[in-house]
């Protein structure tokens, strides 16, 4: 019955999350609706997830989560001195390839994402097999070290809580 109600717990509280960021305010009515929303949108989007993603290590998330928004942070920073203090011409922008080990499509949506909401990247398209992800970067005068960090700091994470 409870899995019936909740086919998606995590997306769920998510969602609940989500919507009182939204609001701004917490207030009884929006935390009722919230928990609506989050209740209503699971079950009627389930037919469309068949297999559900399982999360190997749930507590490995916060884990994750704290790293990206430390990232995210410390990124912010890089990019207003970049583009406050740094000429065009000593800018040193790159396409870089990172080939990935990850195989589960929610692990890869995850850090395709990631990449995308840390300042001074984006990731731009995945290769036709799945295996590797095309990123810009606004400045990289190491690609490589670039590359080798996404790899670590992220994919080893993901890995381990989604395979």
């Amino acid at each position: 019955m409870l899995r019936k109600l909740f086919p998606h717990p995590y997306l769920t509280l998510l969602l609940i999350i989500t919507w009182m960021l939204l609001v701004n305010q917490i207030k009884l009515g929006s935390l009722v609706l919230a928990i609506i929303l989050g209740t209503i949108i699971p079950i009627i989007t389930g037919p469309y997830w068949p297999d559900r993603p399982v999360l190997r290590n749930p507590m490995a998330m916060i884990g994750y989560i704290l790293v990206v928004l430390y990232d995210i942070v410390k990124s912010n920073f890089i990019v207003a001195g970049i583009v406050l203090f740094r000429r065009n011409s000593t800018l040193q922008s790159k396409w870089i390839t990172v080939p990935l080990d990850l195989r589960s499509p929610e692990a890869i949506t995850v850090l395709a994402g990631t990449i995308t909401m840390t300042p001074g990247t984006v990731t731009a398209d995945m290769s036709g097999d799945g295996r590797a992800l095309l990123i810009h970067c606004l400045h990289a005068p190491d690609p490589d070290a670039v590359r080798d960090e996404i790899k670590s700091r992220y994919e080893a994470r993901l890995k381990r809580i989604f395979e």
